[in-house]
């Protein structure tokens, strides 16, 4: 079996996604927001074949920009990133017979007293998203993003950059 079979739930996930990052304090205060277009893809052929590759391209309202990129291997019925910005895992939860949620975890490289768990609820149409994360930093939260994404297109090679 492959990452689609093992892990139908986030198979659901593949193409563009457009969506909105909300970071808040401890407590409970907007610290930022940006706009955000995912490129969520599991290739066919290269390196990561059979995987899993997420690029993320971040816009602000003043104009910054930035792009992330988090190729991940696929192995054990989990998706895991080890990269230079974080080490982690992602793994379906199957609660219930609509299997929507997916939970992450990962930590910051070069930040050990830091670590997020990630949380992913996907619509039962999978045009709709919700994520939210919640930064840990020695047992105490220190932030909460909440994410809002729309699925523009399943063919997330129409609109690759």
């Amino acid at each position: 079996m492959g990452i689609r079979e093992d892990m139908p739930l986030l198979a659901r996930h593949e193409g563009v996604w457009d969506g909105v990052y909300r970071y808040y304090n401890a407590a409970g205060e907007k610290v930022d927001e940006h706009k955000s277009r995912l490129f969520c893809r599991f290739p066919t052929e290269g390196p990561l074949a059979g995987s899993y590759h997420q690029t993320n391209h971040y816009t602000w309202a003043d104009g910054r920009t930035e792009v992330r990129d988090f190729p991940a291997e696929y192995r054990d019925k989990r998706v895991w990133w080890d990269n230079d910005l974080i080490k982690g895992w992602a793994a379906e939860l199957g609660l219930d017979d609509k299997n929507r949620s997916c939970v992450l975890y990962w930590q910051r490289q070069g930040d050990p007293s830091l670590y997020l768990y990630e949380m992913i609820q996907i619509s039962d149409d999978g045009t709709k998203r919700c994520r939210t994360w919640h930064w840990i930093r020695d047992g105490q939260l220190e932030t909460r993003t909440a994410i809002e994404e729309t699925l523009v297109t399943k063919d997330w090679r129409s609109l690759e950059a």
